[in-house]
């Protein structure tokens, strides 16, 4: 019966990953049709090729038994992620883009594989499982943390315009599905990345929860205002000049720290 619920954790992990994967596609499209990366930045694509690279690869029969589904689901993210990062590539803003893009594929590809190379050559069984699971462990944590930066900017600004609902609530459900997976098969090097991935995404919800109106009091407040008269129509005037500075550096803050 384990096994089963195991399993059933492990293929709602794989769907929901798979949505997490695909959640950048428009933007790549609009690359793709303006023909330039313009301020986006192509550095977590490569943090996440390489996370996948290498927990496809501590999925794998001889490195980790029974942990097929881990290696399907990050083989199909490794690709996805290929992907995004040739188009990067190809569409790169300016030259210094281009060869910073390359240098960070290189090293992509040499960190896994001397991850690789080690794990199969120089170590056996546990040595080699505890290598590669302490390797994809470290790239996980860090991918899953990628979004501190935006939970900073929705506390900063009391607004939850960069951290997107669906895709909050998706961190999550994938976080939970593969920390169950990993408590199920008694293994650490799939539970404690997923475990912080979890909780991650839970604060997440927590924050869009507590932060979801503020945007709308806010207009609702600027309305009644408007309410007050043509005696307040010189204060509305400075009051809307200073709105759209606060609404000019808001967006401006969260490009910067949206631009890993």
């Amino acid at each position: 019966m384990e096994d089963v619920v195991k399993f059933i954790f492990g293929i709602a992990g794989n769907v929901i990953a798979l949505f997490l994967f695909l959640s950048p596609v428009p933007t790549f499209w609009r690359i793709i049709r303006r023909r330039s990366t313009e301020d986006f930045s192509g550095v977590p694509y490569n943090m996440t090729l390489l996370n996948c690279l290498l927990s496809a690869w501590y999925g794998l029969p001889f490195v980790s038994p029974n942990n097929m589904l881990v290696s399907t689901i990050n083989g199909a993210g490794a690709a996805i992620e290929a992907v995004y990062v040739v188009i990067f590539l190809v569409f790169a803003s300016s030259r210094r883009t281009r060869l910073r893009m390359l240098g960070l594929a290189s090293a992509v590809a040499a960190v896994f594989a001397a991850v690789a190379l080690v794990s199969m050559l120089a170590l056996h069984m546990e040595k080699r499982k505890l290598l590669c699971g302490i390797a994809a462990t470290v790239c996980s944590i860090c991918m899953y943390g990628s979004p501190l930066s935006i939970m900073r900017l929705v506390v900063k600004t009391k607004s939850v315009e960069y951290m997107p609902f669906l895709l909050s609530l998706a961190v999550f459900l994938c976080g939970t599905s593969w920390f169950v997976y990993g408590l199920l098969g008694r293994d650490p090097f799939v539970a404690i990345p997923n475990g912080c991935g979890s909780f991650l995404g839970a604060v997440q919800l927590i924050l869009y929860a507590i932060y979801r109106n503020s945007g709308a009091s806010k207009q609702a407040g600027a309305g009644k205002q408007h309410d007050g008269g043509d005696d307040d129509d010189v204060e509305m005037a400075s009051d809307v000049k200073g709105s759209n500075k606060v609404a000019h550096d808001v967006e401006h803050a969260g490009r910067e720290d949206l631009v890993v």
